[in-house]
Parts: C-alpha cells; sequence; structure tokens
C-alpha cells in the first residue's frame, strides 16, 4: 500500500515513520514536512507549507493517511494558530487526498476528544473528529490516546513530571489514565491504516498499553 504520514516529525510521527518504512506491507511513504527528512528507502518527503498545500501533487494518490500533526499552546502562541496547525491542516490533507482517491484515514487524536468540551484542546480536537467523519472516507480510524511516553525532540512544560508521576501510580490506576508509549499508539495508526476496516472506528487510551 501507499501510504500519506502528516506529522513525521513528532514523537508519534516519528515512530509511525520508522514502522511504516520497514514493514513489508507499506510500498512507499509520503511525508510531506516543512523542513527536510532524512532519505531512507521507500520514503518521498516533499517539503511544504501548510498554508499552501499543492493541490495537483501527484503524491496526494494514496492507499491511506494517517495523521499525527500537533502543536501545544506554548508554541502556538494564540488559540487562532493552534485550531490552524490541530484542525485546519489536518482537515484541509484530509480533503486533498480523498479527491486524490485514499480510502482510509487515521487520526492521532486526544482521549478527551469532544466537540462540545469546554477545555478548548479537546474541543479542537473533537471539532476535527467530526468534520472528518463529514467528508465520507471509507474509513476513518481516531486514536485517542490519553498521556504519550517517549522523548521528544522539544520538552513539553508540565507532561515530564506528569509522566513521572503516572510512572510509579501506573499499576494502580485504570487502564484509561495509564502512559500510552509512542510506539504502542503508533502500532494502532498503522495497522488501523492498513486494515482499512470500512466505518468509522475509536482506539481508546486503555487499548494503547
Amino acid at each position: 500500500m501507499q501510504l500519506i504520514l502528516i506529522g513525521a516529525t513528532g514523537l508519534v510521527g516519528r515512530a509511525v515513520l520508522r514502522l511504516a518504512l520497514a514493514d513489508a506491507r507499506v510500498t512507499g511513504v509520503v511525508a510531506p514536512s516543512r523542513r527536510a527528512l532524512p532519505a531512507q528507502p521507500k520514503l518521498q518527503a516533499p517539503v511544504v507549507d501548510f498554508d499552501r498545500l499543492p493541490a495537483d501533487a501527484p503524491w496526494w494518490q494514496a492507499d491511506a493517511v494517517i495523521c499525527t500533526l500537533g502543536t501545544t499552546m506554548k508554541v502556538a502562541g494564540t488559540r487562532q494558530v493552534f485550531r490552524r496547525v490541530d484542525h485546519d491542516y489536518p482537515l484541509a490533507a484530509a480533503r486533498l487526498a480523498l479527491a486524490a482517491g485514499a480510502r482510509a484515514y487515521v487520526l492521532n487524536s486526544a482521549a478527551g476528544a469532544n466537540a462540545s468540551s469546554r477545555i478548548f484542546y479537546n474541543r479542537v480536537k473533537g471539532e476535527l473528529e467530526r468534520d472528518l467523519e463529514q467528508l465520507g472516507f471509507a474509513s476513518l480510524t481516531h486514536v485517542r490516546p490519553g498521556l504519550i511516553g517517549g522523548e521528544r525532540e522539544v520538552a513539553r512544560a508540565g507532561e515530564g513530571a506528569a509522566l513521572r508521576i503516572l510512572r510509579v501510580l501506573g499499576p494502580m490506576l485504570p487502564p484509561r489514565w495509564r502512559i500510552n508509549p509512542a510506539p504502542r499508539i503508533a502500532s494502532a495508526l498503522l495497522e488501523a491504516a492498513i486494515a482499512a476496516a470500512p466505518g468509522v472506528h475509536v482506539v481508546a487510551s486503555d487499548r494503547l498499553l
């Protein structure tokens, strides 16, 4: 299969890329990014401006899309920029891939995703899920991790302390509150893309341990 990976430079995206390039079922990966990626077999990594995605690029022709793109309020600076990165960019990529024939879209969302949430982060994630469902992919999967375990290129404020606490308390906590390792999330994303089960599906955090 031919796979598009949006967000290949993040913690989960890097893990997806490693798995996909090593998987014999995946014939090629296109990973559009804002910066150049190291050359690897099976990888095409066009440098793009997500505000001006090239609608006529031939690499939109793929079997499935995995999206792990996301930012934080600290990096984004404003709610407007955060929404653009976490909602508008993934949705724009989905529309272009669907128009080019993609059957499956798999989103790395969040455990609290809810379009009606009073929490801005959760509301944006929920609105993206809702808007993706309206596009009409043959297969759509929302993977909803909780706190993600792994080494980020840029540390997120407060996340390190939370991870340390949860590592200690993990065995005593309900499954849905435990740390979700990035490789486990990546595996769930890739398997959902390859399986492309018809309909809309949700993979909850307790399945990502």
